[in-house]
């Protein structure tokens, strides 16, 4: 059975200028459930989480300054939300719909939560819109819990994955791969173990044939055996924050392409929905859609 992470503190509403990137996270699950790809049964709540799993990603420091909202300006502001107590547990939750999402990805093979991707957060910071880091504190999770050893984290949302990168920069146990716009957002790019930076208006052909020719070596060379997926939406031609060139359709190919490859390998996968700023909220409803589309189909 398909388990997907989804609070009701996902749709929290922010100031005047920063609701619509929310909307998503009400109307995806409404689509899902209209739809019939999936039913109640599917979506379970994730909670608060021990705060141990979130300090062997986050350093002590910066989580607590977090947690009581003390945050030196400057650092409040590169995260880009105006900072309160309901996003700081917005994202802790999210982070626990992660972990848990971890473990039902063992048992069923694939599990996903309607939000996080938060790939921008630090050890120590965060930045664009992410406090917390979901997939690292995932993938400690796992490995501290000796539920998995080697991890590949193929992010493909258009941004960098440059808190991921900097988070297991010395850890040869979490390989980070990191496929994104070159001109995109961060401007300054952190080392991921692999990066492939794309030009402007990449199409869906370039960008197809590239993964192609990348992940099925990288799975052979690396040997994971748990994948976490980001899989942004904002490689499409219509984002505002993006400047790929792809169509909801190529997109839709690459997470066929990689939701295939992990089956065909034995990998468990967790996917993160990561980013998606279309200027028509449906064209990002349908994009992310087709990920849950795609993981019925593949696994079930």
């Amino acid at each position: 059975m398909l388990k997907i992470a989804f609070h009701p503190i996902y749709k929290h509403p922010l100031p005047e200028g920063h609701r619509f990137p929310m909307l998503k996270y009400e109307l995806l699950p409404e689509q899902l459930l209209y739809e019939g790809t999936c039913d109640s049964s599917n979506f379970f709540e994730p909670e608060q989480p021990d705060d141990a799993h979130i300090l062997r990603v986050h350093t002590e420091n910066y989580y607590q300054d977090l947690t009581a909202l003390t945050l030196e300006k400057r650092a409040a502001r590169k995260i880009g939300f105006p900072l309160s107590e309901v996003l700081v547990e917005r994202e802790v939750i999210i982070a626990d719909g992660t972990i848990k999402s971890s473990v039902f990805a063992l048992e069923y093979g694939i599990a996903m939560n309607i939000a996080g991707g938060t790939h921008h957060a630090y050890t120590d910071r965060g930045e664009a819109f992410c406090l917390l880091n979901d997939q690292a504190i995932g993938a400690r999770y796992l490995q501290n819990n000796k539920l998995a050893e080697k991890i590949l984290i193929v992010d493909l949302d258009v941004h960098q994955g440059n808190g991921t990168a900097e988070i297991f920069q010395d850890d040869p146990s979490v390989f980070t791969f990191s496929m994104h716009g070159k001109s995109n957002y961060p401007f300054k790019k952190e080392i991921s173990d692999l990066d492939i930076a794309l030009e402007n208006n990449t199409d869906d052909q370039t960008y197809l044939g590239i993964l192609e020719a990348t992940l099925p070596k990288l799975i052979k060379d690396v040997q994971p055996d748990f994948v976490y997926y980001l899989s942004g939406v904002d490689v499409i031609s219509t984002d505002k924050l993006g400047k790929l060139g792809m169509s909801v359709e190529g997109c839709k190919a690459r997470d066929r392409f990689v939701l295939e490859i992990c089956k065909q390998n034995g990998l468990p996968v967790m996917c993160s929905m990561g980013g998606g700023y279309s200027p028509d909220i449906r064209t990002i409803v349908e994009a992310h859609a087709n990920t849950f589309r795609l993981a019925q189909e593949i696994f079930f």
